[in-house]
């Protein structure tokens, strides 16, 4: 790798100084660049950056080869698009936008150049989420009935060092609340099971957390095959939670996502541990996606997930907040449009 080749990393929080790590740990000889989402002024020292620019347009003078947007969700698009404008392949940070209002400011740039996104629900490079995907493939619980889906953590917990009031899951203006922030739930769910026609959502802030968002949300959703699923959605568990529970004709499957195993109950031999890597670092989730970004920027690979699935993922949250604000069941193919 020639050493002149720089990445550029968009955003000074913690998942673009996670990107800078890891980018550098996986291309030694790389020179990594930052610019802060607002424009504040930061140090080299500050992020673990080569270099730090004072704006987009600076940084765009230094030509980089690719970029990674992990700014607030309301700047995603935007920011997206100046990159993408400059012939900039661009992995962009979930949710794809705070709205579908905002991304139409400059969406349509986003779908013309969608062969240079990716957006990073990185859950699907989870060695789990893989086998999971390849067990629904062989149908091996049978026709489904129906998918539960949890994930629920105390918000002042996800990072104790920070006054978590000032975090970006914390403040409306910033994109936060559980629908976006978690909205990796609702993208493997499309991912595994296909999409539904419909959702009743109930989300609501608890007033435990002196925060202005959804603290969070309950849905369910349904489609004509008779398929059901519900979305527990939370920042407010004392001891964290992320499950899926698949139930088939012919038994019943648990996907634990903190301890990365994958479970089958059955009537005739009881439970089986059908996949299990407890001591999985999950950074190695960052780094694979990482790595298969390079390879999207160099079209030698297509994006794990576009910028179309991320789309739909976009449009399933606006549904789940319309339903919750008129308390009515939506169609969710309305908001296709």
């Amino acid at each position: 790798m020639s050493v002149q080749q720089l990445y550029l990393v968009v955003g000074s929080g913690s998942i673009a100084r996670r990107h800078i790590a890891n980018i550098k740990a996986l291309f030694s000889q790389a020179r990594v660049g930052c610019v802060s989402a607002s424009g504040r002024a930061l140090s080299p020292e500050e992020v673990g950056a080569d270099v730090v620019y004072t704006s987009l347009e600076e940084a765009l003078n230094a030509e980089p080869m690719l970029a990674i947007v992990a700014s607030p969700a309301p700047f995603h698009v935007d920011q997206a698009a100046v990159l993408l404008r400059a012939g900039i392949p661009v992995l962009i940070e979930k949710p794809l936008s705070d709205s579908l209002e905002s991304f139409a400011r400059a969406g349509e740039v986003l779908l013309e150049n969608s062969a240079k996104i990716e957006v990073a629900y990185n859950l699907r490079f989870m060695p789990s989420a893989i086998r999971l995907k390849e067990l629904l493939t062989e149908q091996i619980v049978g026709r489904i009935h129906s998918v539960s889906i949890e994930v629920g953590q105390y918000l002042p917990d996800w990072r104790p060092a920070t006054d978590y009031r000032k975090n970006v899951s914390a403040c409306k203006k910033l994109g936060g609340g559980v629908l976006l922030e978690l909205s990796h739930e609702l993208d493997y769910l499309t991912w595994l099971f296909g999409e539904f026609d419909s959702v009743y959502c109930v989300a609501s802030n608890s007033g435990a957390l002196d925060v202005d968002v959804e603290d969070n949300a309950h849905a369910i959703l349904s489609r004509k095959d008779g398929l059901v699923a519900s979305v527990h959605l939370d920042f407010l568990q004392r001891a964290p939670t992320r499950t899926c529970k698949i139930v088939g004709e012919s038994g019943t499957l648990v996907w634990d996502l903190l301890h990365n195993s994958i479970c089958l109950g059955t009537a005739s031999d009881g439970e089986d541990i059908l996949f299990s890597d407890p001591s999985y670092n999950r950074n190695d989730m960052y780094l694979e996606e990482i790595s298969h970004f390079v390879k999207v920027a160099a079209g030698e690979l297509t994006p794990n997930v576009s910028v179309y699935q991320a789309l739909d993922t976009l449009r399933l949250i606006e549904a789940l907040r319309h339903s919750s604000i008129t308390r009515q069941v939506v169609d969710i193919g309305d908001f296709a449009s």
